[in-house]
């Protein structure tokens, strides 16, 4: 896959943190070498966060965040500065951007707090360094730039590689089966399904296969009986879309091992157990009881989408029960999760590990069930003890 075309889910989060006026729009311009963002002496300028997916080396594949002022003042200050709080969420490296000629002030104290207290990985990039008469060494945690001359930001680039945290090691699926194995991909393609491209979790899986060295087939439902008969000897794993795990159930001889792209996904993202575990509300829902369905990404819906009509039919159907369902998409899952009896959420391919750990915990913390759609599709078809068996250890 080419860098250029790495998923969000995938890129190293970087965002640009600090008080208003003191060069974090131009330093983000310097780093990304164009002008991102809006540049004024005029406090507050950057009203919302900007964002920008790029290579940047030595890092590769990156989201560039600037957001708005951490200082910013009255009722749009506040909202412009929890904007900021929900971009720390999802990031990755912290850049803290300050001023060369002063000490930390309490607004950046605060923040280095945060970052520490979310461990979040972070560099101060004391900025304006050019109206300084003598320059400063740099240290391990502070590195003297200036935007406007352009000093400093490759060793600022280069203590950020550093402080990256790398995903090759990460695999979807290339640690549970053995060079020449082959691995079979259920892949329906129905009127959700995107044109001329395959989606993330199934990109992840035939990467992850060619990188194991494995033999990856790609079939639709209606042709999985056929493949499986045409291959001279059976695959290490089956992994199907959640939307016809009951289907692929029975087709797939019990002996060889079935799974879901959603329940990988799961594991990929750092949920899995906590998915498990919160699955088993579902049979202690009541009448009226509320479930919250979650997306990570926005798109049309469709007439059968699974999120707002497949799966609540599901649960009222296994269930018998009159639920009470919200839906939430995109960035704009709840602070408050109180009131709901069970969250159920997406895989969350175009969200960053950080992101769904955040939600989870978020979820735990207020003692609200969560799961994702796929372990909730098999716990309701009755395989679930199948199809997690071939990804724990």
């Amino acid at each position: 896959m080419a860098l250029n075309n790495t998923p969000v889910g995938e890129r190293i989060h970087i965002g640009f943190f600090g008080c208003r006026n003191v060069g974090k729009s131009s330093l983000v311009n310097a780093i990304t070498n164009q002008d991102l963002s809006v540049v004024s002496d005029v406090k507050g300028t950057t009203t919302d966060p900007v964002k920008k997916s790029m290579e940047l080396l030595p890092l590769g594949p990156v989201i560039i965040i600037d957001t708005p002022g951490f200082d910013d003042d009255g009722l749009l200050g506040e909202k412009r500065i929890e904007k900021t709080k929900k971009i720390l969420r999802s990031c990755d490296i912290a850049v803290l951007v300050t001023t060369a000629e002063r000490d930390l002030n309490e607004v950046e104290k605060n923040l280095i707090s945060i970052f520490e207290e979310r461990k979040i990985p972070f560099i101060i990039a004391k900025n304006k360094l050019d109206i300084l008469e003598k320059i400063p060494k740099n240290s391990e945690r502070e590195i003297y730039v200036s935007a406007i001359n352009k000093t400093g930001i490759e060793d600022l680039k280069n203590a950020l590689g550093n402080l990256s945290k790398s995903n090759e090691n990460k695999l979807f699926l290339g640690d549970l089966i053995k060079p020449k194995d082959s691995v079979v991909l259920v892949t329906p393609i129905d009127s959700a399904a995107p044109k001329g491209r395959m989606i993330m979790p199934q990109q992840l899986a035939i990467r992850d296969i060619i990188d194991a060295n494995g033999i990856s087939v790609v079939a639709k439902e209606s042709e999985l009986k056929e493949v499986l008969e045409s291959l001279s000897k059976k695959p290490a794993l089956v992994v199907t879309d959640s939307q016809v795990f009951e289907e692929v159930d029975k087709i797939v001889p019990k002996d060889i091992p079935l799974t879901s792209f959603s329940i990988l996904m799961a594991r990929y993202k750092g949920f899995l157990d906590t998915a498990i575990d919160g699955v088993n509300k579902i049979s202690k829902l009541k009448n009226g009881s509320k479930v919250l369905i979650s997306e990570g990404c926005t798109h049309h819906r469709q007439c059968d989408d699974i999120g707002t009509v497949k799966l609540p039919n599901w649960l009222k159907k296994y269930t018998n029960l009159n639920l009470d369902f919200e839906w939430s998409s995109g960035t704009g899952f709840p602070n408050d999760l109180k009131k709901y009896d069970l969250i159920i959420h997406c895989g969350g391919c175009m969200l960053n590990e950080n992101e769904m750990v955040f939600r989870m915990n978020s979820a735990v913390n207020q003692d609200v069930p969560f799961t994702n759609y796929g372990i909730a599709i098999a716990y309701m078809k009755g395989i679930l003890e199948r199809s997690i068996k071939p990804i724990i250890k």
